[in-house]
């Protein structure tokens, strides 16, 4: 079996946003603006998409046309064939050419009529203005980014400083703009991006160090190409893998830094489905078993001061299956089925002692930052916990606070799942 491209650490971020309330909407919104009709649609994954995804893969699939779906697969992000070891071996390469078969075969078996590479990797990069790619692109009804590294999609389709579109990118980019389906998982989520897209970094060396443009060797650093990715996604910045790889704290800070109020931090496994994406009737629908953050910092604020970096009033939401979010209004409408939660809980929430799931730390837990505001949520008598990082020096305390507007959901039982509006202030101690 051909295995795609293993995520790392060094790949992703996010962005952030701040207080505002994000409420349950009960009707539809009116749109003095109407957007045009034929306007397509993203499905951005946070990375991890299993193979027996059937919602996300069928969700693809339909929008691209169900039993007619003519899907191109883009794999630029991975390693070409001349730079993996293992390419002539099936079973364990994992290279752009053997990646992007993998994934026809995937959406073949999901129910596409048709699934094919599109030959472009570090390899190839002359095939970006190739007219028999831009041919291959435009028979397509819908696309697919796999994961990898994003800045090798920069650099194999966009060109020269300003980042002007290659023929094949401004090929995708008019099919996407008359309705075709744009796709992309981890790296091929992340690409999406408008400005200031992540190019790597972990969450504790971007609370302590901040942020800066370029892209770095050194895994830990907060990097941030100032031109971004295909900008096919402006409305907030965009992260992947989050929890699991703890990217809230690098997400915060980088969105603070360059003047972001809002960042989608998309978990694994599971889509963010953006319909007419770039018009004023931009719509979003969370697909899958877990869930997308929205880290709102409109009314946050950030300080430097001799003991460390400090943000106060940011804001969590945590949007899982079904919810609905209407990113013009900044509001959410819970999916149905999910009650108001009342919490039960009485004992105490433990103290997180990594709250950002170090990679330092052996013994670390995934996701702990949403366990720790869940956990919250589901406390009676409680309206504040702590946790802190696992590096000293210093030791970063974040706060969860069910300030005003704050709201939790749950689909069975007294569990809380859906979270709205979590106050999040993040401060140096000892």
């Amino acid at each position: 079996m051909r295995i795609p491209s293993a995520p790392t650490r060094r790949t992703v971020i996010a962005g952030g946003l701040a207080v505002a309330l994000l409420t349950i909407a009960s009707s539809a919104q009116a749109d003095p603006l109407p957007a045009r009709s034929q306007a397509g649609s993203l499905v951005l994954i946070g990375g991890g998409l299993k193979e027996n995804n059937t919602q996300v893969y069928g969700e693809i699939i339909k929008r691209a046309g169900g039993p007619r779906a003519r899907i191109g697969i883009i794999t630029a992000a991975s390693v070409p064939q001349s730079q993996d070891p293992h390419a002539d071996d099936p079973e364990t390469c994992s290279n752009s050419a053997c990646n992007g078969a993998y994934y026809a075969e995937l959406f073949k078996r999901h129910g596409a009529a048709d699934a094919q590479w599109i030959p472009l990797d570090l390899d190839h990069v002359a095939n970006a203005d190739s007219d028999a790619v831009v041919a291959q692109v435009e028979s397509m009804t819908g696309f697919f980014f796999g994961g990898g590294d994003q800045y090798r999609y920069v650099t194999t389709l966009l060109r020269g400083d300003r980042h002007k579109d290659s023929k094949v990118l401004a090929a995708i980019r008019a099919k996407l703009a008359h309705g075709a389906v744009v796709a992309g998982s981890s790296a091929g989520a992340q690409i999406a991006s408008g400005p200031d897209m992540v190019s790597g970094g972990e969450s504790y060396d971007a609370l302590r160090n901040g942020s800066a443009p370029g892209y770095f060797d050194d895994p830990a650093r907060l990097g941030y190409l100032p031109r971004g990715g295909f900008g096919f996604l402006r409305s907030g910045l965009i992260d992947t893998h989050t929890g699991a790889y703890g990217r809230e704290g690098r997400a915060l800070r980088l969105a603070s830094d360059t003047g972001h109020d809002r960042v989608y931090a998309l978990e694994e496994n599971t889509a963010l489905v953006v319909d007419r994406p770039g018009t004023q009737r931009e719509h979003v629908t969370v697909l899958g078993p877990n869930g997308v953050a929205v880290l709102d910092l409109r009314d946050a604020r950030a300080r430097e001061s001799n003991k460390g970096w400090t943000i106060r009033r940011a804001r969590y939401s945590y949007l899982t299956d079904g919810d609905q979010y209407d990113p013009r209004t900044w509001s959410v409408r819970v999916a149905p089925g999910k009650h108001v939660l009342v919490p039960t809980a009485t004992t105490a929430v433990p103290p997180s002692t990594d709250v950002f799931s170090s990679a330092a730390n052996p013994d670390g837990t995934a996701y702990s930052f949403r366990a720790t505001a869940r956990a919250l949520a589901s406390t009676r008598g409680q309206d504040s916990a702590t946790a802190t990082t696992f590096e000293t020096d210093p030791r970063f305390t974040v706060t969860f606070t069910k300030a005003r507007g704050f709201a939790a959901f749950a689909g069975d039982g007294a569990t809380a799942g859906t979270l709205l509006g979590l106050q999040i202030d993040i401060a140096p101690g000892r």
